[in-house]
């Protein structure tokens, strides 16, 4: 097994005034030479976001961009006619493929949000570009690992260009539980949302990840009640 630990205090820190954001690896104007990817991941942001503020439009391609609100809503706008808000409890993933523009605003004058946005890398350049976003039920993640995206368009939650999965579990103090990669070459990179656990025997907190390869099973303990984050990307790609 080999595995590497990213501490929450060690990620990128931008703030914007209107944004607040923290970079798991390097991103705009942050750059750690050691914190590049881990195989597919390429960008994990935890980002806060004022009210009625955000992102305006701009042009991505050749990525598959997943954004996972934690908290409030989040509004989308782009170039193939989608206007969206995007919910806590909902998934949105984006494939730039040829190109595409969008544009993402805190859906509330009031509150701010708070969200994961993902990058991965696909496995397929200069696809059509597509849309999707879906609803899950948290309670359905209690004790096991809930599938929200994963390469299959009939499997459980949505899809993307890449032979990768993400998944959510939220487990009480002193459960235990295992996770099998899907693909024994991948990799899976755990992200701590909150609470506290012991993973292969690393102690773990809120906002701490770890990624792990050459390793088809990883043990879970939990320490005190929390949520993970689990994205399993190939490592060669």
């Amino acid at each position: 097994m080999k595995f590497i630990i990213h501490k929450a205090e060690t990620r990128g820190y931008a703030n914007h005034g209107w944004l607040i954001a923290k970079h798991s690896f390097s991103f705009a104007s942050w750059y750690n030479p050691e914190r590049i990817h881990f195989g597919a991941l390429r960008v994990l942001n935890d980002d806060i976001v004022a009210p009625g503020m955000g992102f305006g439009k701009h042009p991505h391609d050749n990525m598959e961009i997943i954004t996972i609100p934690l908290r409030g809503a989040l509004r989308h706008e782009d170039s193939m006619g989608f206007s969206e808000a995007i919910h806590e409890g909902e998934v949105q993933v984006m494939s730039a493929g040829s190109g595409i523009y969008h544009s993402e605003f805190n859906a509330s004058d009031v509150d701010d949000i708070n969200l994961f946005q993902i990058w991965i890398f696909p496995n397929k350049q200069n696809v059509e570009p597509r849309y999707d976003q879906i609803k899950y039920d948290l309670a359905e993640s209690k004790n096991k690992f809930l599938q929200l995206v994963s390469p299959n368009s009939d499997d459980e939650g949505t899809w993307i260009h890449q032979n990768a999965w993400i998944s959510l579990v939220s487990l009480n103090e002193d459960d235990c539980i295992e996770y099998k990669l899907k693909d024994s070459k991948n990799g899976i990179y755990f992200m701590i949302i909150d609470g506290e656990f012991d993973i292969e025997n690393n102690l773990l907190n809120s906002r701490d990840a770890i990624g792990i390869w050459e390793n088809e099973k990883t043990r879970i303990k939990t320490i005190t009640k929390g949520k993970i984050l689990a994205i399993e990307v190939p490592m060669i790609f």
